[in-house]
This record gives structure tokens, sequence and C-alpha cells, in this order.
């Protein structure tokens, strides 16, 4: 079977597992409140956050329930004046790669970059989904 091989996939081929779990707070909603203070259970959330550690704290509840998901990664294109920068050089980016992958961060493409920041959230995913769901990912680097 064929596999895709790139710089600093072996330190994180297991990130996802490291991720830690964060807790869901109920901040607002957008359904009436229940008399005993809870949602009217519309079952919709907001997270405002890192998608990575966002991504594992919904397993607890999620994990292995999931029928459909759909994804709009960013495209790593390289477009830096596109209205949400994919050229994973963010400052954010860079301090986790530097932290995960290590120094072998340095060498990376923009492309070993995009794909150490894709998989251990494909990896969530992944998980997440029930045996008979599936996922739809967006890849269209056409800008308009």
């Amino acid at each position: 079977m064929p596999t895709l091989h790139w710089i600093g996939k072996d330190k994180i081929i297991n990130h996802h597992q490291e991720v830690p779990y964060k807790v869901l707070n109920h901040e607002y909603g957008f359904s009436p409140l229940t008399p005993e203070g809870g949602t009217s259970g519309c079952g919709n959330m907001i997270i405002n956050g890192d998608n990575l550690e966002a991504l594992k704290s919904l397993l607890p509840k999620y994990e292995g329930k999931v029928n459909c998901i759909y994804i709009d990664p960013p495209y790593n294109t390289g477009n830096e004046e596109w209205k949400y920068n994919d050229n994973v050089n963010s400052p954010q980016i860079k301090k986790w790669l530097g932290k995960v992958v290590g120094k072998e961060s340095e060498d990376l493409t923009r492309h070993d970059k995009w794909l150490c920041m894709m998989y251990p959230r494909l990896k969530l995913l992944h998980k997440l989904l029930a045996k008979d769901g599936v996922i739809f990912i967006s890849i269209n680097t056409s800008v308009h």
C-alpha cells in the first residue's frame, strides 16, 4: 500500500495522543435556557480556541458518534495576501512546530509544515467518526 512521507512525520505521527483534554465550558447558546439552567438541547456548539485542542475536547462525548464531517482546511498555497494566511508561517505554527518537531522544523518546506499541522487534526477527526461515518475535505486552491 502506498504511503506518504514528509520531514517531521516521525515526530507528529502520535502527537494527537499528547494533546491535553480541555474542558468545554458552556458560556452562551442560541436556544432558550431550560428552567434547570441548561440549554434546550439544540446540540449546536461554537468552540473558540485552538482547533487541535477543541477536537480532542470533543472526544469524551462524541468519539465514534459523528456521522458526517466536512472540513475546509487552509490550502497551503503560500499566498499570504489571502484573507486566511495559509502559508503556515504564523508565529503560533512556528512555535508549535519547534516544540513538537524540534530543530528539524527549521528545514521544513511549507508542504512539510502543512502536513505536520494537518495530520494530528485528521487523526482526531477520524476518532470522532462513527464506523459508517464519512469525512469530506475541500481541497481547492483557486482563490476568488
